[in-house]
């Protein structure tokens, strides 16, 4: 019987920074409180919205000692363990398990573009190395190849540590296919915050969600509400945070949802190159959106005098 992680909303949580580029520990802290005060059912650190491409070992290490410290338990903690080097992700892995993770979310290699029989024995391999859940993550428009639904399935009947995936494919028709096939015991979630309606709908267990650093609790009303079978107000939630979800992917994540809670007051807008702040109109709209949701004041416009 596999582990089931959690059922509901987890966040891919952003990592915050100072201004001279290092790792904003109590930001993290607080960012973490604000989650579990919210009822987010999972933290997910380390992964692509937090940057994790332009962590150091010792930096990605570091995230996932604080989130873990500050979690204390509360929650599960699936922390972000992908390389495109098998070696690598068996590395991250261990020492994931090592600080007592619940979990990992492990990334399709990227670049290298293996085969389906490659991405098979990725995963095979992390799982018969660590005794840690695995949450394969799939996301062709970052990794650049596909991880096919019949190759999702292979692993879901044959790996014992492959627990769950996270889809972000953006294809239906696949998620619908690991819905219709998986085992009883094999989790699926929503990669992409506007698919998580539909596909908890169709019966997947919840979302890796963005938009849920900026509004956890009101997301996370949206998740509980369709996992329930209250689709009339999860529908009306859903509705009402689309422009959000949409916004936060017109520019590459996690630059806007960065920008928006650099708007809340909660982190500094710090980047690590090659991500860079957001143009001026993507800011505005980000701006009217978080007005629109009164998660930021409306701005006044300034009198101007004559003299």
């Amino acid at each position: 019987m596999k582990q089931r992680l959690f059922r509901g909303t987890g966040v891919a949580l952003v990592t915050p920074f100072r201004s001279d580029g290092s790792v904003d520990e109590q930001k993290l802290r607080d960012l973490v409180e604000f989650q579990i005060t919210s009822r987010t059912e999972a933290i997910l650190p380390a992964g692509t919205t937090g940057e994790s491409a332009t962590l150091s070992h010792s930096e990605h290490h570091q995230v996932m000692e604080i989130v873990l410290d500050q979690v204390n338990h509360r929650v599960p903690v699936i922390v972000g363990a992908g390389s495109n080097s098998t070696r690598e992700a068996v590395s991250l892995t261990a020492h994931a398990r090592s600080l007592g993770a619940d979990g990992v979310l492990s990334v399709a290699p990227y670049y290298n573009k293996p085969t389906q029989e490659g991405f098979y024995r990725h995963y095979a391999e992390i799982a018969s190395a660590v005794d840690i859940p695995v949450v394969v993550y799939n996301v062709p428009g970052r990794t650049g190849s596909n991880i096919a639904a019949e190759t999702t399935l292979r692993m879901a009947e044959e790996i014992d540590g492959v627990v769950a995936v996270k889809e972000a494919s953006g294809n239906l028709q696949q998620m619908m296919e690991i819905l219709r096939a998986r085992p009883d015991d094999f989790s699926v979630y929503s990669g992409d915050d506007q698919f998580a309606f539909a596909l908890i709908s169709l019966g997947g267990d919840g979302i890796i969600s963005v938009i849920a650093n900026e509004v956890p609790k009101m997301f996370g009303d949206m998740v509980r509400f369709c996992l329930a079978g209250d689709l009339e107000n999860a529908r009306r939630l859903h509705f009402k945070l689309l422009p959000l979800m949409n916004a936060n992917f017109i520019e590459s994540n996690p630059i806007p949802v960065k920008a928006s809670l650099a708007m809340m007051g909660m982190i500094e807008e710090v980047y690590r190159l090659p991500l860079v702040p957001p143009t001026a109109s993507t800011r505005n709209k980000l701006q009217r959106i978080l007005e629109e949701l009164e998660l930021i004041p409306e701005k006044v416009p300034s009198e101007r005098g004559d003299g």
